[in-house]
């Protein structure tokens, strides 16, 4: 499970920002995506994918989405040639 702490982590592990820099921008990043999905939207968000929320149903203490979630496969660097005869 990728908790909050470590998600801040990579992002800095990742983009060499400073810390105190990086996490109120995930936060306000995972608001956001907490909004549109609450609000039922659709993402679309490369390279994570394409998001859909299928169901929602209340709870006692919220909401239960379920959610359908497409990635692209990468590509092979065969596949990326255009060019490429199926002879070599």
């Amino acid at each position: 499970m990728l908790r909050k702490k470590e998600l801040i982590d990579a992002v800095v592990a990742q983009s060499g920002v400073k810390k105190k820099d990086a996490k109120p921008v995930v936060e306000a990043m995972l608001s956001v995506l907490g909004d549109a999905l609450r609000d039922g939207r659709e993402l679309n968000l490369q390279p994570l994918g394409k998001l859909m929320v299928r169901r929602s149903k209340k709870i006692q203490n919220g909401t239960v989405l379920t959610a359908k979630l497409r990635q692209k496969d990468e590509e092979t660097p065969a596949s990326t040639d255009p060019l490429k005869t199926a002879a070599e």
